[in-house]
């Protein structure tokens, strides 16, 4: 997959990776798991809640950025959490402190404790205050088509909507909203929350996104090392089986090796 990878990027804000996964850092039991999983999925974005990630803020604490350092990974401030548009700004200009003047943030504002749906009215006024500070946002939001192109035109350099509830594991519920989505915007568009294991990540990739967000899918499973070698490979499978196309779905069987014109 390595030469195809190369040479079919994926592209965010002007940069380009080769892995399409993207991965958390939250919920290992430990750092060293945290830094093992990681390496196995073969991610280059990693993403960090910065209310619950230590950066640097707490000196006498151990800081995430000595396992997952900044010169081998493109780290993901997030603003998890964050219920208000004011509290995500809040939060992104924190990042943008610790990380000197990172500029790439993930925008999510839940507007449900149970769910942890979105809020799209607050994401709307807090992605544009971000783009207009000069933030490039990539934007956790339902999967809905309106908003999504709302968000493209806004200027968010990634929309990234839900497949199922965070951290619920019941994969992708509607593939047709996801495939309109996908459809409709020229940004990349990713999965994000709602992947349970790599079968919803491949389907994910097979539908046309462009890569998957992930942290529980990996984090929780019983060895997540493994897991995240599994995701690494469904997203490799998933985006080639998509660029490859796939047949036609047909109601009635076709032979492998035809009959006709054979000789007897």
């Amino acid at each position: 997959m390595l030469d195809s990878a190369i040479s079919d990027p994926l592209i965010i804000a002007g940069v380009s990776y080769h892995s399409r996964l993207l991965v958390g850092t939250g919920k290992y039991k430990d750092m060293q798991e945290t830094r093992l999983a990681t390496q196995a999925s073969g991610a280059q974005i990693v993403t960090v809640a910065v209310r619950r990630s230590n950066l640097g803020q707490h000196p006498n604490e151990p800081n995430l950025l000595d396992i997952l350092p900044p010169d081998h990974y493109t780290l993901l401030p997030n603003t998890a959490g964050c219920y208000n548009a004011d509290d995500a700004i809040r939060t992104c200009n924190l990042a943008r402190e610790l990380l000197d003047g990172h500029d790439l943030v993930k925008l999510e504002v839940l507007g449900d404790p149970k769910t942890l749906f979105p809020n799209v009215r607050e994401t709307l006024q807090a992605a544009e205050i971000l783009i207009r500070d000069q933030f490039k946002v990539m934007v956790y939001t339902s999967d809905d088509l309106i908003i999504a192109k709302e968000l493209e035109a806004m200027g968010c350099v990634a929309v990234m909507p839900l497949a199922a509830p965070i951290g619920s594991g019941l994969g992708i519920r509607n593939p047709y909203n996801i495939g309109f989505i996908v459809e409709a915007l020229k940004v990349p568009v990713l999965v994000d929350a709602g992947v349970g294991t790599a079968s919803d990540a491949a389907i994910a990739m097979e539908l046309g996104c462009a890569g998957v967000l992930m942290n529980t899918a990996i984090a929780a499973a019983k060895n997540p090392v493994l897991m995240a070698s599994a995701m690494k490979k469904a997203i490799e499978a998933g985006r080639e089986a998509y660029l490859a196309g796939r047949m036609p779905r047909k109601q009635y069987a076709s032979a492998s090796s035809p009959i006709d014109g054979t000789f007897y």
